[in-house]
């Protein structure tokens, strides 16, 4: 009714206004006083405002603001409809005030009245809550109820769903089921028995009100949980509370990427123009975050007038109300086979490790598992680190360019000096492979003297130009928080000797290193995607080249990168990748020297294709690639396989 009323009185307002006009040539300053009203009401003050029934304006600011206070962020837009004389009082004129207020869900349109009284040339209305909202009654308070919207689903490859709500426990101290004097026994208990830092969930449950409940922690409710009932009732005011939370299939599954959902923070609150509030469920990390909006759709909410002295059972009245529109899903292009085949070959690295697998015809994203010893950072998307000898297959683009082949040959010497510095071979390197040998060999067994031997022939712009042909350092609409690689151009001529073997200033993550093994295997640049429906992502490996895409890769010089990465398995440099069952596998090992040890610690790394997937694997502290990360590979490829 209130918005039907607020329509025709918008329709009326000129004609009533220059009605006034034409009554007192406006000279008498009713309009004005008026406007004055309307104004200081939008910017909820109305300090210079003339009022009877209170001392003065700001006594009524003061109440005004007490009164929206729970409406808050959202203020109103009060603008002047109509201001009628009375038609034999030229003393007395109603003013009609149009309110506007833009909730995210809707906006509450709705006009009030006001009655302006002249008295010694003063224009003064008497202060009312009726000013702000028709029929309310002074001593009655306004509250702002919330309808929490169904949050979107995150799919995974094919649509299957990869996060739902599923069932937890939502387990804490309910202060009125326990003594006042054991509050704090319990609140140390309970998050013994939950795992949570003890002291300062004492202090939060001991901050909290005697009507409290304080949430410790929220469980899933399922044959994983480790918590029984039992324990949790043996504590003096634990109770566990049935609710639902969007989750993952497990709690480890792809956890960095999709990141957790949870209670706003003061902090996001802080930056949602309004869209949050306290106690508001809301992305706290990873896709969750990033998508929120989309995700969360958008709450339902009440404006009701709730009075203090209404019976129990009464429902206070109803202004203004929206209905809840549910999160839209989110696709992305992971697959929870792969997904989680990839998390179970990692779960036993204690230091960070990842894996990511990419569809080169596509570009999807198929997994992106970031292993325990990573300690819930996303080291598969965003880690940065020297990408050792798999920067080779670029290092061997630059050189083929240049003009060798797989099977030109190249001096591979025990040590070589470049800059001022020294560089030798792994000492696991075979001695039977020194000398003058192919390109390939040499790629093969990872001659790192070779390769540094060729710095005056390969420029860092040549090296940077290679990588960018294969996405390294290429900006890729991924649609998630990803490192795609640098080789920087300002380096010295030991930190570029350093970087034809994929070290000194060169950074790379493992889904980089993927893409690398992408790009060969599609035999042009792949730009990897995890969410399809991201403004400008494309799902397309055949994507444009740009200025900082470096030239299109040739199928030509695919074939002969995949020709030498043949021969690191044939050679079994990558020993027992051929023992895969199911098809050629082509791959290049890696080992990054990185500390101040003595000897260093020793990134291992290990990028592989096999028919429509490319592979990248990385152990932070791992040691030799072909020892550790070979068998992994087969057990991959031969999950990959299996039904």
């Amino acid at each position: 009714m209130l918005n039907r009323k607020a329509l025709a009185i918008a329709v009326s307002a000129t004609f009533l206004l220059v009605g006034l006009s034409a009554c007192d040539a406006g000279d008498n300053g009713a309009k004005d006083a008026a406007q004055k009203l309307a104004d200081g009401l939008s910017a909820l003050n109305v300090d210079q405002v003339g009022f009877t029934g209170v001392p003065d304006g700001s006594t009524a600011t003061g109440a005004l603001a007490e009164l929206v206070k729970p409406l808050d962020p959202v203020k109103p837009k009060v603008s002047l409809a109509s201001a009628v004389p009375a038609k034999d009082n030229k003393d007395q004129v109603t003013a009609t005030l149009q309110y506007e207020w833009a909730f995210s869900g809707g906006t509450w349109s709705y006009s009030s009245t006001a009655e302006l009284s002249r008295k010694d040339n003063a224009w003064t209305t008497a202060w009312t809550p009726g000013l702000l909202i028709p029929g309310f009654k002074a001593g009655n308070s306004l509250a702002m109820q919330s309808n929490a919207a169904p949050r979107g689903q995150i799919l995974g490859d094919g649509g299957e769903v990869l996060v739902q709500d599923r069932p937890v426990l939502r387990i804490g101290i309910d202060k009125t089921k326990v003594d006042p004097a054991a509050v704090a026994a319990s609140a140390n208990a309970l998050a013994s028995l939950v795992q949570v830092d003890v002291e300062g969930y004492a202090k939060e449950v001991a901050a909290a009100g005697p009507q409290a409940f304080v949430e410790a922690i929220s469980l899933r409710d399922d044959p994983s949980r480790t918590v029984s009932d039992a324990q949790i009732a043996a504590i003096a005011g634990a109770v566990a509370i049935k609710d639902s939370l969007p989750l993952a299939p497990t709690r480890t599954f792809a956890r960095p990427v999709l990141g957790t959902v949870g209670e706003a923070t003061a902090e996001l609150i802080d930056k949602s123009n309004g869209r949050l509030k306290a106690g508001d469920s809301t992305g706290l990390s990873g896709l969750q975050a990033q998508y929120d909006t989309q995700l969360a759709g958008t709450p339902g909410i009440k404006v009701v007038e709730k009075d203090p002295k209404a019976a129990a059972g009464d429902q206070p009245r109803v202004l203004f109300s929206t209905q809840a529109k549910p999160g839209s899903n989110l696709q992305t292009t992971l697959s929870s086979k792969l997904q989680n085949l990839s998390e179970s070959l990692l779960s036993k690295q204690t230091s960070a490790s990842a894996i990511v697998a990419i569809k080169p015809s596509t570009g999807a994203i198929l997994a992106a598992a970031s292993g325990p010893g990573s300690n819930g950072y996303n080291t598969a998307m965003i880690g940065q680190y020297a990408p050792g000898s798999t920067f080779k297959a670029v290092t061997s683009l630059a050189m083929l360019r240049k003009g060798m082949t797989p099977d030109s040959t190249v001096a591979c010497t025990p040590t070589i000096a470049a800059g001022g510095t020294s560089f030798k071979n792994a000492p696991t390197y075979n001695p039977a492979k020194i000398g003058e040998i192919p390109l390939r060999t040499a790629f093969a067994y990872s001659c790192n003297t070779a390769f540094v031997s060729n710095a005056a022939t390969v420029s860092q712009a040549d090296l940077a130009s290679a990588a960018a042909s294969l996405g390294v350092g290429v900006a890729s609409q991924v649609g998630a928080d990803s490192f795609a690689g640098s080789v920087p151009a300002d380096v010295t001529e030991a930190e570029h000797a350093a970087s034809m073997i994929g070290q000194g200033k060169v950074l790379t993550s493992p889904l980089a290193m993927a893409n690398v093994a992408a790009s060969i295997a599609a035999g042009s640049l792949v730009k990897p995607v995890l969410v399809p429906a991201a403004p400008g992502s494309t799902t397309s490996a055949a994507a444009p080249t740009d200025a900082k895409s470096g030239p299109p890769l040739s199928a030509a010089e695919a074939a002969s990168l995949k020709d030498m990465m043949a021969a690191v398995v044939t050679e079994r440099n990558a020993g027992g990748l051929n023992a895969v069952a199911s098809g050629q596998v082509f791959a290049k090992t890696g080992t990054a020297e990185y500390g101040n040890d003595n000897p260093p610690k020793t990134h291992a790394w290990l990028i592989a294709i096999q028919g429509d997937l490319a592979v990248a694997m990385f152990l932070d502290d791992g040691g030799y690639a072909s020892v550790v990360l070979s068998p992994l590979m087969v057990d991959f490829f031969n999950g990959v396989a299996a039904p």
